[in-house]
């Protein structure tokens, strides 16, 4: 027997120097490619994820061949620290980011990349559309060199985004919220999400003809705001299909932290000749229902467009050696609350859908909760190349907060839960003051700005959030100084109206998940 541990471990170790042992995971074949699809502001409006109004036949496709995860929180409501946290896998407090204006590499640390780990391991490495957040937080440039070996594709008419194109029901054309359109009358005869699908297609043909494994990364821009999408794809989406959510009302016994006035719905034409005040004014029901409406169909628009993306992976004969991983950066309100868009820690705002399907494993569903901080370590994992899990003190450039998914796999047709899986999500929010603030945009504070942090954690059956003062100089909270809590029953109360932090029979849950928060933290 110790004869036999010897030459293993010496086929072992030859293996990984000469190149010809390049995954871990037991199933999975070596150099296997990754189409990374990464969705804005999608919250999991799906037909795979029990939405029946949803129209996604192309996404409930690849949900049967996937594993798909049911409790998939982002780190925060906002479109760069969620992404930059997902790509390197620190937390938003790790990378002292909770806006759009700082660079991690310059201000905290040369964190590694999702991206960057592979192109290190020979991979081909490729970003089309928004999956760095452009601008400050990605240095201007998507972390090139770093990240990708090609200069990252934007399309072009995204430098039409807020432009006035809507009809608006008179000779002028707008900037609505609301926005479908004929896509020949648009600049260009097309839209941002249609050229990105262009060119990562003729990727896909310049690679189905090399042997170099890739990493192609897409994000699609829609349904963030405007939701501009073409026209036809309300023929599956009549009015008469939607409705306003039943808690369409803020909570009586909630603290204002917790609010968001939507500002940047606010700044669209449609939405301002409703002249409401700032920030309680609901937006009358009947232009409710239009957004919701509008929404889904956006969400349409980009199945449709994966659809076709899935299809050119099949048609270059690439999907039997392609994992491919579908979420978004966080979630979106659709009035819950009487709020519209992000920037909050309530459950439709952080929970994201979650597909991986990998060749060689079956399809199941994965009920523990898990972060998008998850996934660099998953892929790292999966290409035979695993991260360590970073140190409380000092961590490397190349580490991981977030813990590898496989494990989930693994168990994911058990009926009870993993039992050493950490089974919790953290995240986060910054505010300006107690109330909520129209004007600067209290929406999306500036790290300088921001005076109070409301932290969540969500296990399998309760959501508990803390409010607490915030130094920006010292990038800590002080938690002797509770400003609020929250703490809603998933058992009883899936849409979080009733909070239930002051309940005597939650005392004891409150205080393990409060404790649970701080830990995890340090």
């Amino acid at each position: 027997m110790f004869k036999i541990t010897i030459i293993l471990t010496l086929y072992v170790f030859w293996s990984v120097v000469s190149g010809e042992l390049k995954s871990s995971v037991d199933g999975i074949p070596s150099q296997m490619n990754f189409l990374f699809v990464i969705i804005d502001d999608l919250r999991p409006t799906l037909g795979c994820y029990g939405d029946s109004r949803a129209y996604t036949p192309h996404l409930d496709r690849l949900a049967r061949r996937s594993v798909l995860f049911e409790k998939a929180y982002a780190q925060q409501a906002l479109c760069a620290p969620s992404r930059i946290s997902l790509l390197t896998s620190r937390r938003p407090s790790s990378l002292r980011l909770y806006d759009t204006h700082s660079y991690w590499r310059n201000s905290v640390g040369n964190y590694s990349t999702m991206p960057q780990h592979l192109k290190n391991h020979g991979y081909r490495t490729a970003s089309f559309g928004k999956v760095f957040h452009p601008g400050a937080s990605c240095n201007g440039n998507d972390d090139s060199p770093y990240s990708w070996t090609e200069p990252a594709f934007h399309p072009y008419t995204q430098i039409y985004k807020d432009a006035p194109v809507c009809p608006s029901g008179s000779v002028r054309l707008a900037s609505n919220l609301v926005c479908p359109v004929r896509v020949k009358s648009m600049p260009n005869a097309t839209l941002p999400d249609i050229e990105t699908l262009q060119a990562a297609k003729a990727f896909l043909r310049t690679v189905a003809r090399e042997e170099k494994p890739f990493f192609l990364s897409i994000g699609f821009h829609k349904p963030h705001v405007p939701l501009k999408y073409p026209k036809r794809y309300l023929k599956h989406h009549p009015r008469r299909k939607h409705h306003l959510p039943t808690n369409y009302q803020w909570p009586n016994n909630l603290t204002h932290l917790a609010y968001n006035p939507w500002m940047d719905l606010r700044l669209r034409d449609d939405v301002r000749k409703l002249a409401l005040s700032c920030p309680w004014q609901k937006i009358p029901g009947r232009y409710a229902r239009k957004i919701i409406q509008s929404y889904y169909a956006a969400v349409t628009y980009i199945d449709n467009l994966v659809g076709k993306l899935l299809y050119e992976l099949e048609l270059r004969a690439l999907r039997n050696n392609t994992i491919v991983i579908l979420t978004s950066d966080h979630g979106w309100s659709l009035g819950e609350h009487s709020e519209w868009a992000k920037y909050s820690n309530f459950e439709v705002a952080l929970r994201v859908p979650l597909l991986i399907s990998v060749p060689g494993f079956s399809s199941a569903r994965v009920r523990e909760p898990v972060e998008l901080l998850d996934i660099f370590p998953t892929v790292a994992e999966l290409a035979g190349f695993p991260v360590s899990i970073c140190p409380r003190q000092r961590p490397p450039n190349l580490c991981s907060q977030g813990s590898s998914l496989l494990p989930l796999f693994r168990s994911s047709d058990r009926s009870q839960p993993l039992s050493d899986w950490k089974g919790i999500a953290i995240s986060l929010y910054p505010r300006l003051d107690m109330e909520p603030v129209c004007e600067p945009d209290g929406d999306k504070p500036s790290l300088r700005h921001i005076r109070i942090m409301g932290y969540s954690i969500r296990t399998m059956n309760y959501r508990y959030t803390v409010w607490l003062p915030f130094s920006w100089r010292t990038n800590r909270p002080e938690w002797t100084k509770l400003l609020a809590e929250e703490l809603y029953d998933h058992n009883l109360d899936v849409r979080e109206m009733y909070n239930v932090a002051a309940s005597a029979d939650h005392q004891l849950q409150k205080q393990h998940l409060k404790n649970r928060l701080m830990n995890s933290l340090r």
